[in-house]
């Protein structure tokens, strides 16, 4: 997959290469109420395993070991689970008692990824197999402000849509668009460096779908997602979950984390 002509890419040897990732759950999961009355929406189940989990499974096999969650709600039955798992991914938790929204919590945390080169923002309820590995590969080979993931859907006007060119640069960003120009949304993984963080606003909450992808329009790299990927931030798609997801493939299949 070659990428972004116009965009400065420098061929580089790319060697063992670990990210830290925010993971964002802090919303309130009005949607998938009465099931979020009890419990925080990253931990509702599929197939008997909490959302959490899974990301945290994903994660390891990609090689993050450090990951920021913000929480909002059921804070302390978060904090249970975390510490009946095991410790192979360091976890810390940001309380926000007041929601700052997906960018704002980016602003807030800003020191923890204050060394890093590039860091990784996943949102908690989507549901995915995405191979990490190839798309944090794609994003070295330029190294740009930003690199999301696209996924095609049929709903494009409930969703943050972008437009991209043949080099896979983004040529256009707009959240919930009246009139979408096209089906290819935001999947809420993205490969991020400290100039996002200079794009976010101050105001509270700020988001990144409204307030900061805009802003990086012709600078970032589009990075269309194949494998299964789901929002199951609805009582619907909740339930699709059930019986669509395939799980995790079987960690043999996997590219190594080493990327050459």
């Amino acid at each position: 997959m070659g990428v972004g002509r116009g965009l400065s890419c420098q061929p580089r040897r790319l060697g063992r290469f670990r990210l830290k990732a925010f993971l964002l759950a802090a919303g309130h999961g009005t949607r998938l109420r009465p099931l979020t009355d009890t419990i925080p929406k990253c931990l509702v189940p599929i197939r008997g395993t909490p959302m959490l989990e899974i990301w945290l499974d994903l994660c390891r096999r990609a090689g993050i070991d450090e990951v920021l969650i913000n929480v909002h709600a059921h804070t302390d039955t978060i904090k249970r689970l975390l510490r009946q798992r095991s410790r192979d991914v360091k976890v810390c938790v940001s309380e926000e008692t007041v929601l700052l929204g997906s960018a704002g919590t980016l602003l807030a945390n800003r020191d923890w990824v204050d060394r890093e080169t590039s860091f990784w923002v996943l949102y908690g309820d989507v549901l995915t197999a995405a191979n990490l590995t190839d798309m944090l590969r794609f994003h070295r080979q330029c190294q740009p402000p930003a690199t999301i993931g696209l996924y095609e859907v049929p709903d494009p006007s409930r969703c943050g849509i972008a437009s991209f060119d043949d080099n896979f640069v983004v040529r256009e960003f707009v959240e919930k668009p009246a009139n979408p120009s096209g089906n290819w949304a935001f999947s809420g993984l993205m490969i991020a460096t400290p100039e996002l963080l200079e794009m976010i606003p101050q105001s509270c909450p700020a988001d990144l779908g409204f307030h900061v992808l805009p802003r990086l329009v012709g600078r970032m790299l589009a990075y269309p997602i194949r494998d299964f990927l789901l929002d199951i931030g609805t009582m619907e798609n909740f339930r699709a979950a059930q019986t669509a997801w395939p799980g995790l493939p079987p960690i043999d299949t996997l590219p190594s984390a080493k990327l050459t």
